[in-house]
């Protein structure tokens, strides 16, 4: 590293809480798959900030659609409407299928706006005693880091010396029909579970699961909530994840991709009247809905249709994952992924993931650890047939690389 990467470096380690652990690179610019560092080296972003960059660093379009909102309007709070919410409304319900829709900032803030909702709707419509409310959750999820959510991870990194901690969560094992079957009771109002689990390491539930939990909802009247925030907006070469096994969720949460990095949005997408249960002053954001998100968000979505990023998904995300499957590596305890949203699961004897991470990095590719041993693969969804061969390449030699 030179001097000035250090001491960026050492500059946040000075000043900011040590609650990340970033990889050794310091980045100044992105477009499309690439970034660069301060240095000027190149990168192919397998991260995506998580699936927050799906339509590429610094889309033209949504900067476009930003830069000019920026000129007219940024803010208004809820307190007025403002001339995109309408229209972001339309354009969001029309994409997805849904009827009802409450715009928040981040993705935590829809989980937590959720829970909240599915609770009113069970106390008010389904007739649970009040204060009895059941959510059902599963083992090994991430839906974000509040306080209210870290309460139901089973993380100790997560929820380690933050409680006391809300009442009202079950935990159960993620792909598993028949524990969810078990675990519901007549004060069950909602199931809160990600189609697949992101941070876990790309887990992918068995064939037939969301069939199965759609039909135990409905029968229980349970709501169906999707935490669609990392697999929604095309990541898993489906619009929408639910599509892969063709159920519609009671309740859907997106964020990340809704804004395509350049802005903090996410939404609550309803099927059915469990948002139809607040009133005004019950629930709320003052940048909830802003017309700046509305905006970049409209812009997002429109790009992800047009372009074809979503169909390019599907198609580059095959080319990934046979190829993935291809590397004969020691180190490799198994591939897993689904459109681009993909992983490498390492052998416990092949040491940490994030030797492998900072080896990739120097050969241009930069991707983050999950859990020790898995590499979590998620470029954006613009990525051509010749990048993702060009970091097959590199990931083949890194894995089958001698760190003895």
């Amino acid at each position: 590293m030179s001097s000035s990467v250090i001491d960026f470096i050492a500059t946040e380690a000075r000043f900011g809480a040590q609650n990340y652990a970033p990889i050794g690179v310091v980045l100044s610019r992105g477009e499309g798959v690439w970034v660069w560092d301060t240095e000027g080296n190149r990168y192919l972003d397998c991260l995506s900030a998580y699936s927050a960059v799906s339509q590429g660093h610094c889309h033209p379009k949504i900067l476009a659609a930003m830069v000019e909102q920026a000129h007219r309007l940024t803010l208004t709070s809820r307190a007025f409407h403002n001339d995109q919410l309408a229209l972001f409304y339309e354009e969001i319900a029309a994409l997805t299928g849904s009827h009802k829709v409450l715009p928040m900032n981040s993705g935590a803030e829809a989980v937590e706006t959720a829970i909240k909702s599915v609770r009113k709707w069970g106390y008010e419509v389904k007739g649970v005693p009040d204060g009895q409310a059941e959510i059902i959750v599963c083992a090994n999820n991430f839906h974000g880091r509040t306080l209210g959510i870290v309460g139901f991870s089973t993380d100790p990194e997560t929820h380690g010396h933050f409680g006391p901690f809300a009442p009202g969560f079950k935990i159960i094992p993620f792909g598993d029909a028949a524990a969810l079957k078990e675990a519901i009771t007549p004060n069950t109002v909602a199931f809160l579970v990600e189609p697949i689990q992101g941070e876990a390491g790309v887990v992918i539930p068995p064939a037939g699961y969301f069939t199965e939990v759609r039909q135990l909802c409905t029968a229980n009247n349970v709501m169906l909530v999707l935490d669609e925030i990392q697999t929604g907006l095309g990541r898993t070469g489906k619009l929408l994840a639910e599509q892969h096994e063709g159920i519609e969720a009671d309740v859907t949460l997106l964020g990340k991709a809704l804004s395509g990095g350049f802005y903090p949005v996410s939404a609550v997408l309803s099927n059915n009247d469990v948002l139809g249960t607040l009133r005004p002053g019950q629930h709320g954001s003052t940048f909830g809905g802003n017309p700046l998100a509305c905006a970049v968000a409209r812009a997002a979505m429109r790009v992800l249709v047009e372009e074809g990023m979503i169909e390019n998904a599907a198609r580059q995300g095959a080319r990934f994952l046979e190829g993935l499957k291809d590397i004969r590596a020691n180190t490799i305890r198994e591939v897993r992924g689904r459109g681009l949203m993909l992983a490498v699961e390492l052998h416990p004897e092949a040491g940490r993931a994030r030797r492998y991470c900072e080896a990739l990095q120097g050969k241009g590719i930069l991707a983050k650890d999950t859990h020790e041993q898995t590499i979590r693969i998620a470029p954006p969804l613009v990525i051509t047939s010749d990048q993702v061969d060009w970091a097959l390449e590199r990931l083949a030699s890194t894995l089958t690389q001698d760190f003895s």
